[in-house]
């Protein structure tokens, strides 16, 4: 059967993965309630659509750290892809380049920033866990620069790992015949199986819990590589990472596997975007499965999404062909939204082109 939408994906790599990776993909923190959240959000955002508008033409290019990319989606960081897929990273920084955008990878990826690099031009960027062991750090950042890699994404938001109760029912673990990658020749311990979780176990011995605003500054001074803040959710740390003087933010919950009962990124996005005040670009991840999704989150002020699990499960369902067709999906999706709502380019995409629930309840309010 044709795959129509990208939440296919998800029904049949569900099928195909075994059960420990696939929860592992998957699951959220807790029970799981801002992984539904994060999905649910956005249908409570309607569109306000202008007509009689020439769409002949539509431009969807954009700018993101002054790489030009040919759409305003990009691909998240996800740990450990040869689980889904031989081919793993690899496969995705293809894909992400013969699509004209941007893939991150992971710290904990299965392919190194070499073997990804090797696959080819493109525009990659390197998300980091700060390690307790700084060294460790020094090098991960060395490597990517080496590499070409264009820009670092800090995750912010895992001091330490959040409950996931999939995880440690599983007892997961990286499968032996996997390594991750960017750590080999490092001195740095191996994640073990526990009796739990043994990524739970390997984030609590290895990642620093001191981490704090002024380490930010301290990996300025390590690299030139410009730095983006993940994990950003309000307005508050919104002006720290901007006095920190970072180059951009993303809004994201960590696909709702940390801490739960949070809000959905697409809530928090308009409060972030407004006390940037436009002094850094901000972004967003979190619950994007649909061309309508991206344009929602365009017109509260984001400069562009990421998506993390519709990669992984098309690359589990067909490699490389998969991760470029759910861009293209998204892609074609976006553009037709953009056509049927009146916008001919990323910057007639406007608030006043959607309604949330806060609009509907003022104009509730202002009719009593």
């Amino acid at each position: 059967m044709e795959i129509t939408n990208i939440s296919e994906y998800e029904a049949i790599a569900k099928k195909k993965l075994p059960k420990m990776i696939f929860d592992y993909y998957a699951s959220g923190a807790e029970d799981q309630w801002t992984l539904q959240e994060n999905r649910n959000a956005f249908s409570r955002i309607l569109f306000r659509q202008r007509i009689l508008i020439d769409v002949s033409k539509i431009d969807i290019s954009t700018t993101v750290l002054g790489f030009k990319i040919s759409m305003p989606i990009m691909i998240a960081p996800t740990a450990m892809q040869k689980m889904a897929h031989p081919d793993g990273e690899c496969a995705t920084a293809r894909a992400a380049s013969s699509s004209g955008t941007i893939m991150t990878l992971s710290s904990w990826a299965t392919s190194s920033v070499d073997e990804v690099a090797s696959t080819g031009p493109g525009i990659r960027f390197f998300q980091l866990y700060v390690y307790k062991d700084r060294k460790v750090v020094e090098q991960l950042v060395r490597r990517a620069e080496r590499a070409g890699f264009k820009a670092i994404v800090l995750t912010a938001d895992t001091p330490q790992l959040g409950r996931r109760e999939s995880d440690i029912k599983n007892r997961f673990n990286l499968p032996s015949h996997l390594t991750l990658k960017n750590f080999e020749g490092l001195e740095i311990s191996k994640m073990y199986e526990t009796n739990d979780s043994g990524l739970a176990s390997y984030v609590s011995s290895q990642i620093d819990r001191t981490l704090s605003w002024k380490d930010v500054k301290w990996l300025q001074s390590i690299t030139s590589m410009p730095i983006l803040v993940k994990g950003v959710m309000n307005a508050e740390d919104t002006l720290l990472a901007i006095e920190t003087g970072v180059a951009g933010i993303i809004v994201s919950n960590h696909g709702a596997r940390q801490l739960d009962y949070i809000p959905a990124t697409i809530s928090c996005l308009e409060e972030v975007v407004k006390a940037a005040q436009g002094r850094v670009p901000v972004f967003l991840d979190g619950g994007v499965r649909r061309g309508t999704d991206v344009f929602k989150a365009l017109a509260l002020g984001a400069a562009g999404i990421f998506i993390g699990r519709p990669v992984l499960y098309s690359l589990a369902v067909d490699g490389e062909a998969g991760v470029r067709n759910v861009l293209k999906m998204l892609r074609d999706e976006f553009e037709l939204t953009m056509t049927l709502a009146g916008c001919v380019s990323l910057k007639t995409i406007t608030r006043n082109h959607i309604i949330t629930e806060e609009d509907m309840i003022r104009n509730s309010m202002s009719r009593l």
